[in-house]
Order: C-alpha cells, then sequence, then structure tokens
C-alpha cells in the first residue's frame, strides 16, 4: 500500500531522565500507532505528546524501515541541517569579549559554527551565563518550562527592557533547542510586547554643523560615511580597503546584518575626501583603523560624534545609528524610490523600510493646521 500525503509522522530529540530518545510526533492514525510497536521498547511521553524510543542509530534505520510504504518520515527538526558558508571568514574565538566561565563550551561551539555575528554571540554568552549562574546548584539540563518562566518573571522584575527580556528567551532557546538538539519547549513563554519606536533622526542644518565641527580628516570621513552610505556602525568598521569603488562611487558591504552582502551610494566629494585620508593615514587593511593597525573601536566611533554634536551645540543625545536613519529618510523626502532605498539600506523586506514615511516631514507641511485655518477664518471675517 503505497502512503498518502496525509500520512506523516514528525522525528524530534527528546532528553526523558538524562537520556536521549527519538521523539515522533504524529496525528492519531491506527496504521501509524501499529508501526510503532513493532519498534523496540516504544513508549509514550505526556509530557512532550508524542510516541518515542531510545535514540541510537539503529533505531532511526528501525523507524525509516517500519513506516517506508506507510507514512512520509519528516526529520527537519532531528537530522542537522547543511550549514552554507558564503565565505571563508570565521568569528575566532578571540571575539568573545565576556567571561565565558559558566557557558558550556558546546553553547559557544554552536554560536561560532553557525556564524553568528561578533556581537549577537557575545549578547547570547552573557545573557546564558547570567541564567546559569542564577540556577547554581541545577542541573541545566534538567530545567523545564516551569523553571525558565520563574526565571523570566524575575527578569521582568528587575527591570529589563523589553529588547533584553526577548533576547534572554533567544539565548536560552538557543542551548535547549539547538545545542542539546531538543524540540521546541518554550513556545509558551509569554515575550514582552515589542515596542516600534520612530527612528531618531537628524536635520539636513545639524548634520552639516556636525560636519563643520569635525576638523580632524579620519573623524570627518567616519561621520560623513555613516550618512552618505547609511552603514550600519559594524559595518562601517569591516570596511576594507578593496571594499571602495571610486570610479562608480559606491561602496560594497560584506556580510552585513543577516550575513547578506549589499552595494550602497557614496558621495563623490567623500570618494575625493577618502582619497585625501588614504594619504593622511595609510590605513593597511581597514579603512579605518586604531593605533594598533586592528580595526577601529565601536565605543571611539560613537565618542567622536558625540563630541561633534557637543560643538555643534545638538542637545540631544546623538548615535551613529541616527545617521544610518537620516541618510533613508533625506532620501525619501527627496524623492527616492521606497524599494531602491530598502536595496541601499539591506532591508530584507520593504516592511521595515516604511517606517521611514512615519518620519519624513515633507507630508506634513502640505497640510493645514486646524488652529491656522479658525485663525484664517477669523481674520477674513473681521476685514
Amino acid at each position: 500500500m503505497g502512503y498518502t500525503k496525509r500520512k506523516s509522522i514528525t522525528l524530534k530529540h527528546l532528553l526523558i531522565s538524562g537520556k536521549k530518545k527519538i521523539g515522533i510526533e504524529f496525528n492519531y492514525d491506527k496504521t501509524i500507532q501499529t508501526a510503532i510497536k513493532t519498534l523496540p521498547n516504544p513508549a509514550w511521553s505526556n509530557t512532550y505528546k508524542m510516541a518515542y524510543i531510545a535514540n541510537t542509530s539503529q533505531n532511526l534505520k528501525y523507524i525509516f524501515d517500519a513506516f517506508r510504504s506507510i507514512a512520509w518520515v519528516n526529520c527537519n527538526y532531528f537530522l542537522p541541517k547543511k550549514q552554507i558558508n558564503n565565505h571563508n571568514d570565521e568569528i575566532e574565538r578571540s571575539a568573545i569579549k565576556i567571561n565565558t566561565e559558566f557557558v558550556p563550551e558546546a553553547y559557544i561551539q554552536k554560536l561560532l559554527l553557525k556564524r553568528y555575528s561578533k556581537s549577537t554571540v557575545n549578547t547570547y554568552a552573557s545573557l546564558f551565563s547570567r541564567f546559569v549562574q542564577a540556577h547554581t546548584g541545577q542541573k541545566i539540563d534538567a530545567l523545564n518550562e516551569i523553571d525558565i518562566r520563574a526565571y523570566m518573571e524575575k527578569e521582568v522584575r528587575s527591570g529589563r527592557s523589553g529588547s533584553t527580556l526577548n533576547q534572554t528567551v533567544n539565548a536560552i532557546k538557543f542551548y535547549y533547542e539547538v545545542v542539546l538538539e531538543m524540540p521546541n519547549r518554550f513556545y509558551d513563554i509569554e515575550r514582552p510586547l515589542k515596542a516600534n519606536p520612530l527612528p531618531k533622526v537628524l536635520g539636513r542644518k545639524e548634520i552639516g554643523l556636525i560636519l563643520e565641527n569635525t576638523s580632524n580628516i579620519k573623524h570627518k570621513c567616519i561621520i560623513s560615511l555613516l550618512y552618505s552610505a547609511g552603514l550600519r556602525r559594524a559595518e562601517l568598521l569591516n570596511l576594507k580597503l578593496e571594499d571602495i569603488d571610486g570610479e562608480n562611487n559606491t561602496l560594497f558591504i560584506r556580510s552585513g546584518k543577516g550575513k547578506k552582502d549589499r552595494i550602497t551610494i557614496v558621495s563623490a566629494n567623500l570618494i575625493a575626501q577618502l582619497r585625501e585620508y588614504y594619504k593622511t593615514c595609510k590605513p593597511k587593511t581597514y579603512l579605518f583603523e586604531g593605533e594598533t593597525g586592528k580595526q577601529y573601536s565601536a565605543s571611539s566611533v560613537a565618542k567622536i560624534l558625540n563630541n561633534a554634536a557637543k560643538r555643534s551645540g545638538i542637545i540631544k543625545k546623538v548615535s551613529p545609528h541616527m545617521l544610518r536613519h537620516s541618510f533613508a529618510t533625506h532620501l525619501l523626502e527627496d524623492g527616492t524610490d521606497l524599494r531602491q532605498i530598502q536595496l541601499l539600506l539591506g532591508h530584507t523586506s520593504t516592511r521595515t523600510t516604511e517606517i521611514y514615511t512615519h518620519v519624513t516631514k515633507k507630508h506634513l507641511k502640505a497640510v493645514t493646521n486646524p488652529l491656522d485655518s479658525l485663525y484664517l477664518n477669523q481674520n477674513q471675517q473681521n476685514t
């Protein structure tokens, strides 16, 4: 009897009483139940609502044999996915800046193998370290959903931000679901509502003032490039000399957010400044380097911009990412197509880019304020 598309089983990793099991998830079906009974020592888990057997390579073979002509065996959650490596360069362990004393070695290895960004590796490791330290004397692998929820409630009471709370859940899930290859156990963990604040933007005059109050050519090129190309700070720091195309006034951004490459624009005037900067500072590998010849630091970029903003008399707090937001907003105000802005910013979807339509003030100028209309009518009546 050939199998139909309606019948299928899904294999998942389970950890029961400290031992690895092959979980068999399925919709009620007598034929499937009968086949499961032919497997070696099958059992049922009320916790996970699925059947299971010991996790061995021989038992996995028994499953395929038992269901070959009965149902499709879905292994998407069980068998390891092939890693795609578009670049030869990998994040080195030296990129980890936090104390990993309380983080299992396997956790760090998985983060590195999956080529997470430097900031994500450090964030996940830091948050998971805090989680492990909060459960000193307990076996981390044996914690359940109730334990995780109790920990998250403490984090909420401690005043953690919504972003930090979400990242904490992700860091914990990464350990159980990726490192231990267990099924999704924490889908019921409540997450804080994600805030959607509008991007903070600088006006063109403000950016002009900041540049006027920056005399150091290196510092001026850093600020100008963040704005002119709409770069994230990490993208700026990762720029290499060969990434600049002076003839076409473009930049090649390698492995931006989400490991995506893209090409963005850069001002022709800035290209000329960058040539002057190169003659003066003579960087070797990265476009912007520190005194030791290594990448320029993220904190130095923020400091340069803050100092320039203060000298310009700008009271509000200014961050490097505000220049990226300003780049997108000003392009939109100048009539640049939203799809084109999306590509320049490296957004996966135009939905992300659409937020700048709420920031631009150009459309507001066409709206007459009702109070102004009232005064206008009164003036007309008085004349």
